[in-house]
């Protein structure tokens, strides 16, 4: 409809950033260069400290760091993408986080996050900072207009609580795209730094790769006789999701690739070997680009 808007995400810096991070941000990039519109990123280092006991100041700081590199190194642009450090940027966020925090009550804010008795009171005020990037453009610019959030569904109650007091502050409702999760190379569940044996972080290793994509569940059968006799399942493979999330974008060769896989024609390890390498060639690009990120990524801090 033409309705102008801008875009808003952002990365909880608790290690380094894995595929399963970059795809959303990607889509995020994809809806930026379409519309032509602001990215503001919120990089949530004082979350992290807040949840965790066994993380300090210093080293969400690092991460932080680390990963608005992983950020810059997509292709964002500095005229019109600007991270956000809770921790740095306090002063631009804490007034709008008040008036935010004024209009919900505990109650809701139990009941949707799920505080305990021993949640910390740090950690019961975090929302209202998740939700003050959702207002930023019309205090830097005096433009009121929606932020659309590309985000995983995990996020949600985080979008809820903001839209019900959004426009009592005066501001537009935000609105989320929900990402789907990019599965991790285990049995089931989604990409999670937690589990470093079944994700691919920007990091890691050509070596390190293929030894993860090797070791990937995936539909097959136990032997390649079994499986050229009955086929494999491709729905509940791992390494499948790589050509449906990044490396195929013709669906009539997805589609070829799918039928192969169910009547037995492909086996697994030709998928593995081939995802390996894709998967190498991708990252050692955005390592490079990620080095060279170092030199630039002051630009794409709010200026004051």
């Amino acid at each position: 409809k033409g309705t102008k808007f801008v875009l808003y995400t952002g990365r909880g810096p608790s290690g380094p950033v894995h595929i399963g991070h970059l795809v959303p941000w990607m889509f995020t990039l994809h809806l930026q260069q379409k519309f032509k519109t602001r990215l503001y990123f919120q990089i949530t280092d004082d979350e992290k400290y807040l949840v965790n006991d066994e993380r300090d100041l210093g080293e969400t700081s690092k991460w932080s760091y680390e990963n608005a590199l992983d950020l810059i190194a997509l292709g964002f642009k500095p005229e019109d993408t600007f991270i956000i450090y809770n921790t740095k940027d306090i002063d631009l966020l804490y007034d709008i986080s008040l008036k935010v925090a004024k209009r919900i009550t505990y109650s809701t804010a139990r009941s949707s996050f799920g505080f305990q008795d021993s949640t910390n009171i740090g950690w019961v005020y975090w929302p209202a900072l998740q939700a003050a990037p959702c207002f930023i453009h019309k205090k830097l610019t005096g433009e009121n207009v929606p932020a659309l959030i590309p985000a995983a569904i995990d996020q949600d109650p985080y979008w809820r609580v903001t839209r019900d007091v959004a426009q009592k502050l005066g501001y537009c409702k935000p609105a989320q795209i929900h990402c789907r999760f990019l599965p991790g190379l285990g049995t089931n569940g989604k990409m999670s730094a937690s589990m470093p044996e079944t994700s691919i972080f920007t990091i890691d290793q050509p070596d390190d790769v293929k030894k993860k994509i090797w070791g990937a569940f995936t539909g097959g059968k136990p032997t390649a006789a079994e499986q050229r006799k009955t086929g494999a399942n491709p729905a509940i493979c791992s390494i499948f999701q790589y050509y449906h999330y990044l490396f195929e974008e013709d669906l009539s060769k997805l589609k070829e690739r799918e039928h192969k896989c169910i009547t037995g024609e492909m086996l697994c390890g030709e998928c593995k070997k081939d995802i390996a390498e894709k998967l190498n060639k991708f990252l050692e690009a955005h390592r490079e680009r990620r080095e060279k990120a170092k030199d630039t990524i002051e630009q794409y801090h709010i200026k004051r």
